[in-house]
């Protein structure tokens, strides 16, 4: 028994079957389910209905799809580019944590559908509303991944830097933000989730492409098939992006993976 979960836990290849399974018995369970319960394709169509629907017009959706991805990679590397500075400058002053953290859960609290009819109003109809919505979604988590990250470096290790008299520059780049690199990437993993829900809420609004916009027509039409394809579509993408980030981090950080 302790074999088959060592296996189970440190094999590469179960690690990539593991998710594919789980993945097939999802898609069973689904398509089980529209059959014992002869539930109508209107009402819930079922996993081949949705292929079908894809294969029918693979062009626009993937065109679609195109759209959606780059809002969301986009808005996510301007949340990295703007949130990892400010988690930096809050850890090294108090003054500024307690100044800016405040301003950070506020802004995090407002519901975002409330805010993507306003970003129409003030920046148009173009991508920007859809970047800056990717931003608003996936910004919190990661100035908070960050900013704790470097904050649970352990105080021995601190303590013997500066016995070496290294500068704090050197304490804080070289120690603290190396010991923070898994901790920061938890949060881009949870930010990326985040930034793909972003994307669709802002085309819901004022959008004339993307999958959000796909959805919302479909829904208008009563089209739920379509519907369903591109929710498919945007669960294919969401896991790409995640696991993209997690073997980034397996190969940026492969002694945080012999650590764990």
């Amino acid at each position: 028994m302790t074999g088959k979960r060592s296996w189970l836990t440190t094999s590469p290849i179960a690690a990539v079957l593991l998710p594919v399974v789980g993945l097939l018995a999802a898609i069973g369970l689904w398509w089980g389910a529209t059959i014992v319960f002869a539930i109508e394709p209107f009402l819930l169509p079922s996993p081949w209905d949705v292929v079908v629907k894809f294969f029918d017009e693979p062009g626009p959706l993937l065109a679609h799809t195109g759209t959606s991805l780059l809002e969301t990679v986009e808005g996510f590397l301007l949340a990295i580019a703007i949130g990892v500075p400010i988690a930096l400058v809050i850890v090294r002053s108090v003054v500024l944590e307690r100044l800016v953290y405040p301003l950070l859960l506020m802004v995090n609290s407002i519901p975002k559908v409330a805010i993507a009819p306003l970003l129409v109003i003030w920046m148009g109809f173009g991508q920007w509303p859809k970047v800056v919505m990717v931003l608003l979604m996936s910004f919190f988590p990661i100035v908070i991944s960050t900013a704790q990250g470097m904050k649970s470096t352990p105080t021995e290790l601190v303590e013997l830097m500066r016995s070496l008299n290294a500068s704090r520059a050197q304490e804080f780049f070289k120690l603290r933000l190396r010991y923070a690199m898994p901790q920061i990437f938890t949060g881009f993993k949870v930010a990326i989730s985040l930034a793909v829900i972003g994307s669709v809420i802002s085309e819901f609004v004022g959008a004339t492409k993307g999958l959000g916009y796909v959805i919302q027509q479909s829904g208008a039409s009563a089209d739920t098939t379509l519907a369903f394809a591109a929710v498919s579509l945007l669960s294919v993408m969401s896991l790409v992006l995640f696991y993209g980030l997690t073997l980034l981090e397996h190969l940026l950080l492969p002694w945080a993976q012999e650590k764990r």
